[in-house]
């Protein structure tokens, strides 16, 4: 591919890692990003197999590793009466394959550290709503319908609410979810938990609450987790009217072992309200546009598949555009090679999601009795497994990646742990 001029909306994962990827290939790729100081958003996420082959791909997968919380197990019970309602175990699968819980703030440090080191521009305080193909160029619109940039290609990593994938030609229809879910980063100490599993509580699929260990947002600081509470979105307000009190004590009653957690809790601002949609574009490119990440593709965060989409997109897009000369050829290639993968598992998030987060009291029953009981029996556990770390088909040869040697990885310190490169 010849050099390009390549202008990426957005400085989150997917903008970040495509900025790297690109950059290496020796294009001019500047970042526009909305907010005056480029942070991260949200509280902490699981990085699976996929995702952590392709911060590997970039050298990162030392120091994101060494802030993580590796995850084993992700285990789920009914809050009333005890009983296993989920357990997914990465060993299940051969291959030592594992997660790691991380904050935000960790996986946005280690990409925006790398980014920095790489002399790769980040104009902020530039708010785009639009991006059209005008010949042979991409032109980027900001909000007062000014030009902020003219490039051969635009990436749209601005995420779910991106008004540049709503306005593209392949713009899909958006469904909002009914259940979203409060979120908070809190202090470990002094609280009863697996360090190395996701934990959460049921009452039926009405009320879900989880422990995420998640790790450091810089060496040496303190562990924290990420604490979470399923809440149907127009309930909201009339949860927070009740009173915080009110709130944690139905928690408490739900889970006496979170009683560390909510004593950190004075105020609802302590707390962010997760709003999910489910809406996929097909394919993510409109002329010299190309949509990675939440742009491309968002769901409920339910199969934790978020982020590690996200990076295999911007692999994916930089190996297509590694392989030709010609820009509409490589965008067509990374259409073809992301279209099953992420059909797949937004049909499989779309799926389990109600099983979870729901009115449906018969779906709940169906989960608890029927569901958990077979997927105890072969092959239920690996396929489980495989759905969770992102594998069930194939994203790596389409993004030009070999798979982590997770054995390799396991046996060393992670200061020397191995990495894997591109095909």
């Amino acid at each position: 591919m010849k050099r390009l001029d390549i202008g990426i909306a957005g400085a989150g994962p997917a903008g970040l890692a495509s900025a790297l990827l690109l950059a290496r290939q020796g294009h001019r790729v500047e970042i526009l990003e909305r907010f005056a100081d480029v942070a991260p958003v949200g509280s902490g996420l699981m990085l699976q197999p996929t995702g952590l082959t392709a911060l590997a791909a970039l050298g990162l997968l030392q120091p994101i590793m060494a802030l993580g919380s590796r995850i084993d197990r992700l285990h789920g019970a009914d809050a009333r009466s005890g009983r296993t309602v989920l357990d997914v175990r990465y060993d299940a699968l051969a291959g030592g394959r594992f997660g790691l819980a991380v904050q935000r703030a960790a996986l946005f440090g280690v990409l925006h550290d790398a980014v920095t080191a790489a002399g790769i521009a980040i104009r902020t305080g530039m708010t785009l709503t639009a991006a059209k193909t005008s010949g042979e160029k991409a032109v980027l619109t900001d909000a007062a319908g000014q030009e902020a940039g003219r490039y051969d290609l635009v990436i749209d990593a601005t995420g779910a609410r991106s008004t540049i994938a709503a306005g593209a030609a392949t713009a899909p229809g958006v469904r909002e979810l009914a259940y979203g879910a409060f979120w908070a980063t809190l202090d470990s100490d002094g609280l009863t938990h697996d360090p190395n599993a996701l934990t959460q509580r049921y009452d039926r699929a009405k009320v879900m609450i989880g422990i995420l260990p998640a790790g450091r947002a810089r060496p040496k600081a303190r562990d924290h987790v990420a604490f979470f509470w399923s809440v149907k979105v127009g309930d909201a307000d009339a949860v927070k009217a009740a009173g915080l009190d009110r709130w944690k004590a139905a928690i408490r009653d739900y889970w006496p072992d979170c009683a560390p957690l909510l004593d950190q809790i004075d105020d609802w601002d302590q707390l962010t309200l997760a709003r999910y949609a489910h809406r996929t574009l097909r394919p993510p490119t409109s002329g010299r546009v190309a949509f990675v990440g939440d742009s491309a593709h968002s769901t409920s965060p339910q199969l934790g598949q978020g982020a590690n989409m996200a990076l295999i997109d911007a692999a994916t897009l930089a190996h297509t555009l590694s392989l030709t000369d010609d820009i509409d050829a490589a965008l067509a290639a990374y259409g073809r090679a992301r279209r099953n993968h992420m059909a797949l598992f937004q049909l499989l998030s779309l799926a389990f999601t109600p099983f979870y987060q729901s009115d449906s009291a018969a779906l709940a029953w169906l989960r608890d009795r029927l569901v958990a009981t077979i997927a105890r029996i072969p092959p239920s556990p690996a396929l489980l497994a495989s759905i969770v770390s992102g594998t069930l088909i194939d994203p790596f040869a389409a993004a030009g990646l070999k798979e982590c040697d997770w054995q390799a990885i396991c046996a060393q310190p992670v200061a020397e742990s191995a990495v894997a490169v591109p095909a």
